[in-house]
């Protein structure tokens, strides 16, 4: 579906954290489940995104990290052991075994038996880019989170590295939560992973809830960290990313020799990605690389979705502008309907208050 010869993108814990958070978008659940590249998708369909990190937020972000699991990872271990773990024994001669493994499976395989072994071993093990695997809605996700600590009890802690800073103690609200619905993610694999330990007679391997994000502190290069409760997080996403429509199910829907690749016609482009329905919200500007195309139809379809997902729900049946206006003008729609009354009754009240002085006006229903 993406085109012969063409390398399938492979999906991280942010786009599935995007994906469970609009789970109703069968468009990018067939996109990202083939391994489409939407930002070259967009770019050919005409709708180029700005979506994504720019170069120096990238290169600032890899040296910060870098830092931080400087010396075999002393100065992390030493944030996870005061900030999750401090009754444990500290981390001094902590491991850092090798998960260099051939491609994504052998990695994800030699993850487990890192996992494995440093359980079984007791102490402290930093694991630096492991690879975990997720099933998602029946194609296989690799991911990988920037690290995973074990305890000396055999306990799992994800841990978010990130470039933003934490002032005074304390971060930006909505960077703090994209990253937590990451961490979930991560979380969600690992708990897979301490599953299938468990299946073999491995020794019990428990998930930690609360995971580490680490910021530099203030306007420094010096790390800090807060622990982060995920479990709000880890729950929806689970729920979300359950009720995913799988792959297979849209796939067998579309038209046979359905094709994404960028180099076809942008005409033909643009009837192979109409053919998948879209869910969007201007939550996905940024979440999603095709997001301005999908406003666009949006917009010229009328859709109340492009006003945000609260008023969606509200307005019940009434799925486009159009018919909201005339639900409001009282030319059409059910009066005992909740949602055209309040339309109506706040037709009047824009009326009244609108109406000029000394001018009579029918009062409010």
């Amino acid at each position: 579906m993406r085109g012969p010869d063409v390398p399938a993108k492979a999906l991280d814990a942010r786009a599935l954290a995007a994906l469970a958070a609009n789970p109703g978008c069968r468009r990018r659940a067939i996109l990202d489940g083939a391994g489409v590249d939407k930002a070259a998708l967009a770019s050919a369909l005409g709708a180029p995104s700005g979506f994504g990190q720019s170069q120096f937020a990238l290169t600032r972000g890899n040296a910060f990290e870098a830092r931080v699991k400087a010396d075999g990872g002393a100065e992390l271990l030493r944030l996870v052991h005061s900030r999750l773990d401090p009754s444990a024994e500290p981390p001094a001669g902590a491991a850092v075994p090798d998960l260099s493994a051939l491609g994504p499976e052998g990695r994800t395989a030699r993850t487990a038996l890192a996992l494995r072994e440093a359980v079984t071993a007791g102490g402290w093990t930093l694991l630096d880019h492991p690879m975990l695997a997720l099933d998602v809605a029946g194609s296989l996700a690799f991911l990988e989170p920037d690290a995973v600590v074990v305890h000396p009890d055999g306990s799992w802690t994800v841990v978010e590295i990130k470039s933003f800073p934490m002032l005074d103690g304390s971060a930006d609200p909505a960077k703090v939560g994209a990253a937590a619905r990451q961490a979930a993610v991560y979380v969600l694999a690992l708990e897979e992973v301490a599953a299938r330990l468990a299946e073999d007679d491995a020794p019990a391997a428990r998930v930690r809830h609360r995971v580490l994000l680490v910021c530099p502190k203030d306007f420094s290069n010096l790390a800090t960290a807060s622990a982060v409760d995920v479990r709000k997080q880890r729950a929806v996403t689970a729920r979300q990313l359950a009720r995913l429509t799988r792959v297979e199910e849209i796939a067998d829907a579309l038209p046979e020799g359905m094709c994404f690749a960028p180099n076809r016609p942008a005409e033909e482009l643009t009837a192979a990605v109409e053919a998948v329905r879209a869910t969007y919200a201007p939550e996905c500007l940024s979440a999603c690389e095709l997001a301005f195309h999908c406003r666009e139809r949006a917009r010229a379809a009328g859709a109340v979705t492009r006003l945000g997902r609260p008023l969606r729900a509200e307005l019940g049946g009434l799925t486009t502008v159009e018919d909201v206006l005339a639900a409001a003008r009282g030319e059409n729609g059910d009066a005992d309907d909740p949602a055209v009354a309040a339309l109506r009754r706040a037709a009047a009240l824009r009326a009244q208050a609108l109406a000029p002085a000394g001018r009579a006006v029918a009062p409010c229903p």
